[in-house]
């Protein structure tokens, strides 16, 4: 197999980068604490983790994988819905730290197993990791919304 190209390797850097960060932003959070909507009305950490996920399968559909999980069963974490909404929806969150590792794993390899991108993916891979990133972010600012210590140092 030849070498991956930049990009792969730009992607999957930036996977492992932002697993670490939302790995470090979750820990040590119960699930009691994921399912807080700070002000009463912002996502709540289980909705924002989960919404990663529901995002990261669309990521692995992009790539020619299979999703970890049915979009319709987890329908409450799509975009544009309402959390607070579908609150009793939403999934325990140590089930959620579990779909992030097996969708961690699939992605990682799925990229490992890539010799280059479609071309005409390039905007949607770049898109979904930006997605990731971004969310990543917040799941940090949540973090200290719940009084915990800042995970980033």
């Amino acid at each position: 197999m030849k070498t991956p190209s930049n990009d792969i390797e730009l992607i999957k850097n930036q996977a492992a980068g932002t697993f670490y960060v939302i790995t470090l932003n979750i820990e040590s959070i119960t699930n009691e604490e994921s399912m807080i909507f700070p002000n009463g009305e912002a996502n709540c950490m289980n909705w924002i983790l989960g919404h990663i996920i529901y995002i990261r399968n669309a990521f692995l559909n992009v790539l020619g994988e299979e999703s970890i999980w049915d979009k319709e069963k987890f329908s409450c974490y799509n975009r544009g819905e309402i959390p607070l909404n579908r609150k009793d929806e939403l999934i325990s969150f140590e089930d959620l730290k579990s779909y992030l590792q097996q969708s961690q794993d699939k992605l990682i390899t799925k990229l490992s197993s890539l010799e280059s991108f479609d071309s005409e993916k390039i905007k949607d891979i770049s898109a979904l990791s930006l997605h990731e990133i971004y969310h990543s972010g917040q799941l940090g600012y949540l973090r200290r919304i719940l009084g915990k210590p800042g995970a980033i140092k």
